[in-house]
């Protein structure tokens, strides 16, 4: 009989433990820190003057976006409005929808992330 390491069983089987459990199941070490504290965000940022750390507090915008949305506004200009973020790569309706309510063209950003 062949060992489970050897016939190529424990990979594939610990992969679904991790989509049936979830990463960081079992683990001391996610047990003793506890729940992640959720966050949210509050005010607006100003997409047209906002850096890539602001940016990526907008709801599903990670650093490659964030990055894209200012490449964006280099190469073409200010937006003329938030629908514009459809143009980048990965912004579609839903996400617009997510975002659009923390978005503005003109004025200052206030946004900030509460815990």
């Amino acid at each position: 009989m062949r060992s489970p390491i050897k016939s190529g069983l424990v990979a594939p089987a610990l992969a679904i433990a991790l989509l049936v459990l979830g990463p960081g199941t079992g683990s001391a070490g996610a047990e003793a820190s506890g729940p992640m504290p959720e966050t949210r965000l509050i005010g607006v940022v100003n997409i047209n003057t906002a850096n890539h750390e602001v940016l990526e507090m907008l709801p599903g915008i990670g650093p490659a976006r964030a990055r894209a949305i200012i490449a964006h506004r280099k190469a073409r200009g200010p937006f003329k409005q938030v629908a514009d973020l459809t143009e980048i790569s990965g912004i579609g309706e839903r996400a617009l929808e997510r975002i659009r309510p923390h978005c503005v063209l003109v004025g200052k950003t206030t946004a900030k992330l509460e815990r």
